[in-house]
């Protein structure tokens, strides 16, 4: 095993430059592990054909539905199907969030935005 590859996601988490600038951490087959800080609250978004995995690192968040909200705290985890219009946002301060996602999906889904990130960078 290369210990290179051995990341401390909280950590990588807290260095990205700002909030909602999500980065690879790794590829899985088809999937990639992208880490994120949240702050406040991100765009209302669905994805039509993926869904978007949340595990809170570190920090809270929320995601917010059109019918209720889903409060999550550290290593907690959530699973957000297709179609399904949401948008994540910190509670009480930054959350370092990890998501697993196809690497086809956009970060605003179906929706564009001034946030829609068409490039993802690798973690460093």
């Amino acid at each position: 095993m290369d210990q290179a590859s051995v990341r401390n996601l909280a950590e990588a988490g807290r260095a990205l430059p700002g909030p909602w600038l999500p980065r690879i951490a790794g590829d899985v087959n088809d999937y990639q592990v992208k880490v994120a800080r949240f702050e406040d609250a991100f765009d209302w978004h669905s994805h039509d054909n993926e869904d978007e995995a949340f595990l809170v690192v570190d920090g809270r968040i929320a995601i917010d539905f059109r019918d209720g909200t889903c409060e999550l705290g550290q290593n907690d985890f959530l699973v957000v199907p297709r179609t399904v219009e949401h948008r994540p946002r910190a509670v009480g301060g930054p959350a370092i969030v990890v998501m697993f996602e196809p690497n086809t999906t956009m970060n605003t889904g179906s929706a564009v935005t001034e946030r829609t990130l068409t490039q993802l960078e690798k973690l460093d």
